[in-house]
C-alpha cells in the first residue's frame, strides 16, 4: 500500500508543514496501541513496554548514525526549549530561524518574560547573506565577543529550504569553544545529520506523527534535570505508540530524495520560463523545499488560486502562515518582494503529475494578472 499525495480535497504540496504519517508509521503505531502499557510500571506489562520502548530508541539512533543521547519529546519547540531554558550564557541565533527558536531565545517578549528573565547572558543575532546562509566572517566576529555561547543554527530552512554551510560554522563555533546545536526539522530523515553537540527533530516532518520528536545530546551535562522520565530530564508517560511510529517512519530510509531533486529541478525551470523567480535560486537548497515568488501578484491571492483548485501550498512557515505575516526569513535575506512569495515542498509519494497540475494553475493565474 503506497501513500497518497493528494489531500481531502486535493494535491497536497505543503509537506514541510507537515508530512501526513506513511503507511509504515501508521502500521507500527497501531500494533504497538494495541499492547502498549505504562513503561514506568513495575508490573510484567510495563516492563515490556518499557523493553520494545529502548528498542525503538536504539532503532532511531541506528537510522539517524547518533552516537549520543536520544530524549523523546512532544516535538521540536519543546526539544528547543529545553535547551534554551537550560543554557545560562550568551545564545547567537541565525536571524531566519523558526519561530520556536526565536521565542525561546528570547526574540519575543512574551516568550522572554517566560523562558529568559534572570539568566545570565544576551541574545544576538547571526546576520544572513542575501543567499539566506549565515555571514562566517560575522559569526567569527561575534564567537569572539563571546564567552561558551549556545549557538542555534537551523540546518535547512523551513521556507527558503537553504541549507546552511554547518560544518563549516561548526568548525568556527568549535574553534571558540561554543556549542552548536542544531534545529534539523527539516533535514532529518532527507539528509545525514550533521556534526553537532545537541539536535532537534520533528516526527511529522519526515511521515511519522505529530507531537512527538526528540532532542539528541552528546553531553547529558548541557541540560538541566528536571526529573521524571527520559534519564531524569523530561517529565511524563512515554508514548510508545508514537515512538514506534518515528522509528519505522525513519527505518523508511530517503532514497526517495533522488526523484525530489529531479522535480524540484523541473519546476525551477517551469517557474523561470514563465516569469516567475526562485528566492535564493543559487544557493545550495535541500530538494523537498522551494519558494517562488509571482512578480507583481500578492501571495494571499495566489494561495485563494491555488486552494480553489484543491492544491496546498503555503506562504512561509505553517506557524505563522495562517496570519498571513510578512516573513522573516525573506525579510532577514533582504529579499525586496517577500509578500509576492509562496512555499511549495514535497513529499515521498510527490510525482511529476502533480508538479504538471500546480505549473498549469501557475501558468493561467499569472497571465490572468500580470
Amino acid at each position: 500500500m503506497t501513500q497518497k499525495t493528494t489531500s481531502a480535497t486535493g494535491l497536497y504540496l505543503d509537506h514541510a508543514a507537515t508530512t501526513p504519517i506513511i503507511t509504515v508509521a501508521r502500521d507500527a503505531m497501531a500494533a504497538e496501541a494495541l499492547i502498549w502499557a505504562n513503561p514506568s510500571s513495575p508490573h510484567k506489562e510495563g516492563r515490556a513496554s518499557k523493553a520494545r520502548l529502548e528498542k525503538y530508541r536504539r532503532n532511531i539512533l541506528d537510522s539517524l548514525k547518533w552516537d549520543g543521547h536520544i530524549l523523546f519529546t512532544s516535538g521540536a519547540s519543546e526539544a528547543i526549549a529545553m535547551v534554551m531554558r537550560a543554557h545560562k550564557g550568551d545564545i547567537l541565533v541565525n536571524a531566519s530561524e523558526h519561530e520556536a527558536v526565536l521565542a525561546s531565545s528570547g526574540l519575543r517578549d512574551r516568550e522572554r518574560r517566560a523562558i529568559r528573565t534572570g539568566l545570565d547572558g544576551d541574545t544576538k543575532i547571526l546576520p544572513l547573506a542575501k543567499d539566506g546562509r549565515i555571514d562566517q566572517n560575522a559569526l567569527q566576529d561575534i564567537m569572539s565577543n563571546s564567552a561558551r555561547p549556545l549557538c542555534a543554527i537551523q540546518s535547512v530552512n523551513n521556507e527558503t529550504g537553504v541549507i546552511q554551510p554547518i560544518e563549516a560554522l561548526g568548525d568556527i563555533i568549535r574553534l571558540y569553544e561554543g556549542i552548536l546545536f542544531a534545529d534539523c526539522s527539516q533535514s532529518a530523515g532527507k539528509l545525514p545529520l550533521p556534526f553537532a553537540d545537541m539536535i532537534a527533530i520533528s516526527a511529522h516532518k519526515f511521515g511519522g506523527p505529530p507531537a512527538m520528536g526528540a532532542l539528541l545530546v552528546k553531553d547529558l551535562s548541557l541540560l538541566t534535570p528536571t526529573g521524571g522520565q527520559e534519564q531524569g530530564y523530561r517529565r511524563g508517560t512515554e508514548n510508545g505508540p508514537y515512538v514506534a511510529a518515528m522509528a519505522a517512519a525513519l527505518s523508511h530510509g530517503y532514497a526517495w530524495m533522488e526523484q525530489a531533486r529531479e522535480l524540484r529541478s523541473y519546476l525551477d525551470d517551469a517557474i523561470l520560463s514563465m516569469g516567475g523567480d526562485i528566492v535564493a535560486k543559487d544557493s545550495n537548497r535541500i530538494d523537498t523545499i522551494a519558494s517562488y515568488r509571482m512578480p507583481n501578484v500578492a501571495a494571499s491571492a495566489q494561495l485563494i488560486a491555488f486552494d480553489m483548485k484543491g492544491i496546498a501550498v503555503s506562504a512561509g512557515s505553517a506557524c505563522s502562515s495562517g496570519t498571513l505575516k510578512t516573513s522573516h526569513v525573506l525579510e532577514s535575506m533582504g529579499y525586496e518582494y517577500p509578500e509576492q512569495v509562496i512555499r511549495v515542498s514535497f513529499g515521498p509519494e510527490t510525482n511529476k503529475d502533480n508538479i504538471d497540475s500546480f505549473i498549469a494553475v501557475w501558468r493561467d493565474f499569472y497571465e490572468q494578472h500580470r
